[in-house]
């Protein structure tokens, strides 16, 4: 039974790279980040998938101003990731994903590694969702677990209002943004 399971896994395989009907894995988005403890700016995402292989490359950059806290400091944040997409429905995909993150301030840093896994799928023409467990570790992080959720509301097929929130460890990051979606 195991291996007749197996068998049909791995023959629809090929078939299921696609991305599910309504998700664009090809993009870009201006958002505004806002850390917990008044640390907030404005940063830039984007995404873009190889071929439509399934396989995407995903970055980001924020420029964040914690005027707000008491050291005042103004900070980098730019991430470097590559992700995986899965179908596992008509309109939902499972994603994986790798990456290096690092955070500047004018003479330190923090950098590390982050791996994501989740589900990300489209609600109807105009809605997408997703949700995604996070653990970071590397260098300066040290078994960190997070957890995501986010959607985008669609006016049409290239343009959408994205929101995302990610929370572990007592610490929460808020987005939202404006995209553009290419397919």
């Amino acid at each position: 039974m195991k291996r007749s399971l197996l068998i049909l896994a791995l023959a629809a395989a090929p078939l299921s790279a696609f991305a599910a009907d309504g998700l664009s894995y090809t993009y870009v988005e201006g958002d505004y980040v806002d850390l917990d403890h008044g640390i907030h700016g404005p940063a830039v995402r984007g995404s873009y998938e190889i071929n439509h292989s399934g396989v995407y490359a995903t970055g980001s950059y924020a420029w964040l101003d914690g005027h707000d806290v008491p050291s005042g400091v103004d900070l980098r944040a730019h991430e470097l990731a590559l992700g995986y997409h899965h179908g596992i429905g008509a309109k939902t995909d499972l994603i994986g994903e790798v990456g290096y993150r690092k955070l500047e301030a004018d003479d330190a840093g923090v950098e590390g590694a982050r791996a994501s896994v989740g589900v990300r799928s489209a609600l109807g023409k105009r809605g997408e969702a997703f949700v995604k467990g996070n653990y970071y570790d590397g260098a300066d992080y040290h078994g960190d677990a997070t957890a995501s959720v986010g959607g985008q509301f669609k006016f049409n097929q290239t343009w959408g209002l994205t929101a995302e929130v990610e929370a572990g460890n007592g610490d929460r990051t808020w987005l939202t943004g404006v995209r553009a979606s290419f397919k």
